[in-house]
C-alpha cells in the first residue's frame, strides 16, 4: 500500500514540476513577445518624431531665408530714398499746393495810399451809394478814410485799389469784386448806370439813409 502511496506522490511532484516549467515557458513567451511590441513601438514613434523634427527644421529654414530676402529688399530701398535726390518739381509742389489751397490773406500796408482830403470839396459829397456794392455803412467808411468823390475813386491806380481793399475794414475786396473804379469813372463823367438809377429813384436804400 505504501509504495502505491510513493508512486502516487512522485508522479505529483513530477506533474508539479512540469507544470511549474510550463509555467515559465508560457511566461517567457509572453514577456518577450510584449517586449517585442514595446521595442517596436517605441521605434516607430522615434522615426514620427524624427520626421516631424525635420519637417519643423525645413520649414524654420524656409521661414528664414524669406525673412532674409525681406529684409535685403526693406535696406535697399531704403538706401535708395536715400540716395535719390528730391526733383525741384518734388521739393516746389508743398509751396505750389499751399498756395493754391490758402487763401489769400491782404495786409493793412499793402499797395498805396491814394490821395485822401480831410471833407468833401465844397461841402457837398457825391452820393458813393450809386456805386454798385457802397452801402450807407460802406460809404461812411469810405467818407472817413478820405475819399467823398466819384472822380477820386475814377482815378485810383491798381497798387492804390490795392491799398484800399485791405484797409476796408470788414468789407477787404469790395473794390475789386464790384469793380467800383469803371462805375466811378462813368458817375464821376455825369452818366448814370441802372444801379445808380435805382439809388435815386429810392428802390435800393431808403431815403432817410441816402
Amino acid at each position: 500500500m505504501f509504495k502505491n502511496w510513493g508512486f502516487l506522490l512522485g508522479e505529483i511532484w513530477f506533474l508539479i514540476l512540469l507544470a511549474a516549467l510550463l509555467g515559465l515557458f508560457v511566461g517567457w513567451l509572453i514577456w518577450g513577445g510584449r517586449r517585442k511590441t514595446v521595442y517596436k513601438a517605441s521605434g516607430e514613434e522615434i522615426g514620427t518624431l524624427r520626421t516631424q523634427l525635420e519637417d519643423c527644421r525645413a520649414s524654420c529654414r524656409e521661414k528664414d531665408d524669406l525673412i532674409g530676402r525681406l529684409e535685403g529688399r526693406l535696406e535697399g530701398r531704403g538706401e535708395a530714398k536715400e540716395a535719390r535726390p528730391a526733383t525741384p518739381a518734388t521739393a516746389a509742389a508743398p509751396a505750389n499746393l499751399a498756395a493754391v489751397s490758402a487763401p489769400a490773406v491782404e495786409s493793412a500796408n499793402e499797395g498805396v495810399k491814394p490821395k485822401t482830403l480831410d471833407a468833401p470839396l465844397e461841402g457837398k459829397p457825391d452820393n458813393l451809394k450809386k456805386i454798385k456794392g457802397v452801402g450807407p455803412k460802406l460809404e461812411k467808411l469810405c467818407n472817413r478814410l478820405g475819399f467823398w468823390h466819384f472822380d477820386q475813386i475814377a482815378n485810383w491806380t491798381d497798387a492804390e485799389v490795392a491799398w484800399v481793399d485791405a484797409n476796408l475794414e470788414g468789407f477787404k475786396g469790395r473794390v475789386t469784386r464790384d469793380d467800383w473804379v469803371a462805375q466811378a469813372k462813368l458817375l464821376a463823367e455825369g452818366r448814370t448806370t441802372e444801379f445808380s438809377k435805382r439809388v435815386e429813384a429810392g428802390d435800393v436804400y431808403d431815403k432817410d439813409k441816402t
